[in-house]
């Protein structure tokens, strides 16, 4: 099933329930049916044929389900850009998709009107929210009014492209990744047979942006007839008083959500039974964090693992969310067996798979696998096996009994004095400690090791620790040769919008306070 065939069935199924809220206000099935094809409808109007980009720029709100579901069943491809990016970012990724439509809420329009003219290929803007307009762009609600409310009659072919996710940019400018109305299907179905199974009566909280990793479940909950309740920005005390005022089932979060709600004073005065569902990934989670996380609402946690180009790779259960043993805690540290219909080979430099227990690059195939990476045929092909496997550039191993493990991002090795040092296992030490709130690990030029591993740390409130004492707890914890160097002490670190520490602005960091050779 498609999404306008999904549509169309739940807008009659569950047409007086309530399909999404967001504070006082909510929308029941048969009005997101009804503004999601006025939508679709108005792009139409302005020429917009299938196939053609529309961007979306915007933070969580009651019309975000709206749009992600009207593009789709107009047969446009969504291109959901960051909401914390500079304007300078969402220039360039709506000129290199080409898109010729822009939906953009106030507050983001104020920061960008003055270059919209001048974008490449954007023939329509339209806002959403009360501000002042130039001449030539589009109020949204005058849009919708302006519409058909019948939804419209597009044949959506399953290798028909359904949106363009964009690669976090860790490294450099995002990549566009190009995923399939198939793969779109294929991942909520997936989803749906790992996760418990969602019903009518469940209520997901979308503590993130629904137009990325959030909104990954909306075609199964759609599907259940569930209602989703929208945070328009996530904070950790406004979570918890959702969670217990809406009797919120399920929900997804990143670890550094999970810290902020773990540590939060009202974390253990709010009424959280509710919750059955608890999905995290993006990132790597600290066993103390998972420990708190467990005590706080029990062990109904999902580990998801998968990125932008193949999701979901692998799934840790509940039931291996366990602190009683030394396999059961090790097993915390690992992103699951591989979800049904995924399969996982760990290879070497040369393609060659290798046996258990060894680390090379994660090859994986899921039901939502890309379908190519936009404008870049090369790229392409360089991350395709010729069994249709995409490399992830992930390192990792598969234990003896099938559970994977992350090693690091293959592009993040520290090589240091010909040994091979992982950034993550020396996190995990650093994380370890009682006064370190969390840390970054990244490779600097040395002139005799050729690199040394050295860390930005953020400590506890309330805590203290030096420079000297963590160098000799990694020591003590992963050995002499593997030990960071140095160790910077900063309020927080730097990330992209879903969570993942941004290691090449840690290493600049570094790099603007030397000799370009590890030297202050």
């Amino acid at each position: 099933m498609d999404p306008a065939r999904l549509l169309r069935r739940v807008s009659q199924d569950y047409r007086d329930r309530i399909a999404v809220k967001c504070d006082d206000r909510a929308l029941t099935y048969a009005e997101l049916a009804e503004r999601a094809s006025r939508l679709a409808n108005a792009l139409a109007d302005r020429g917009l044929e299938q196939g053609d980009r529309v961007a979306l720029l915007g933070d969580n709100c009651l019309e975000s389900l709206e749009q992600i579901v009207g593009t789709a069943i107009g047969g446009f491809v969504r291109c959901s850009l960051h909401a914390h990016d500079a304007p300078e970012r969402h220039r360039y990724l709506i000129e290199h998709t080409g898109a010729k439509a822009l939906i953009i809420q106030s507050r983001h329009y104020e920061r960008m009107a003055g270059q919209l003219e001048d974008i490449t290929g954007l023939r329509h803007v339209i806002v959403l929210g009360d501000t002042d307009v130039a001449p030539g762009v589009s109020r949204y609600d005058d849009v919708l009014a302006g519409a058909s409310p019948e939804q419209p009659d597009v044949r959506l072919e399953d290798d028909d492209p359904h949106v363009i996710r964009f690669s976090a940019g860790t490294t450099g400018l995002p990549k566009g990744i190009v995923i399939s109305v198939r793969a779109t299907m294929g991942m909520g179905n997936e989803f749906a047979m790992v996760l418990p199974s969602f019903d009518e009566e469940d209520r997901y909280l979308a503590a993130g942006p629904l137009t990325h990793a959030a909104g990954m479940f909306i075609y199964p909950l759609l599907a259940a007839g569930s209602t989703t309740v929208v945070m328009p920005g996530f904070d950790p005390g406004g979570f918890l008083e959702l969670v217990e005022r809406e009797g919120v089932t399920c929900t997804l979060v990143v670890p550094t959500m999970i810290q902020m709600i773990t540590d939060h004073p009202d974390a253990g005065t709010k009424d959280l039974t509710s919750l059955r569902a608890v999905m995290y990934g993006a990132a790597p989670i600290s066993e103390t964090t998972l420990v708190k996380a467990l005590d706080l609402w029990g062990s109904i946690m999902y580990q998801l693992y998968g990125q932008s180009e193949v999701v979901p790779i692998a799934v840790l259960t509940p039931r291996h969310h366990r602190v009683d043993g030394p396999q059961e805690r090790n097993r915390l540290s690992s992103a699951g067996r591989p979800s049904p219909n995924a399969w996982v080979r760990i290879e070497d430099e040369n393609g060659n798979a290798l046996p258990p227990g060894q680390v090379g690059e994660i090859v994986a195939h899921a039901p939502c696998t890309m379908s190519a990476i936009w404008r870049d045929e090369a790229g392409t092909a360089a991350r395709f096996t010729p069994d249709g496997g995409v490399r992830t550039k992930d390192m990792g191993y598969v234990s003896e009994d099938g559970f994977l493990y992350l090693a690091d991002r293959k592009e993040d090795l520290i090589i240091s004095g010909g040994f091979n040092i992982w950034p993550a296992e020396l996190e995990n030490a650093l994380a370890a400690h009682p006064a370190v709130q969390e840390a970054a690990v990244v490779g600097v030029p040395h002139p005799k090791w050729g690199e040394t591993p050295h860390a930005v740390v953020v400590v506890r409130e309330g805590s203290e620790v030096t420079e000297q004492e963590l160098i000799e707890w990694t020591r003590n914890r992963v050995g002499s040769y593997k030990k960071v160097t140095a160790v910077r002490f900063a309020d927080a670190l730097p990330k992209t919008p879903i969570g993942k520490v941004l290691r090449r602005e840690v290493r600049d960091s570094f790099l603007a306070v030397t000799d370009g050779l590890g030297r202050a």
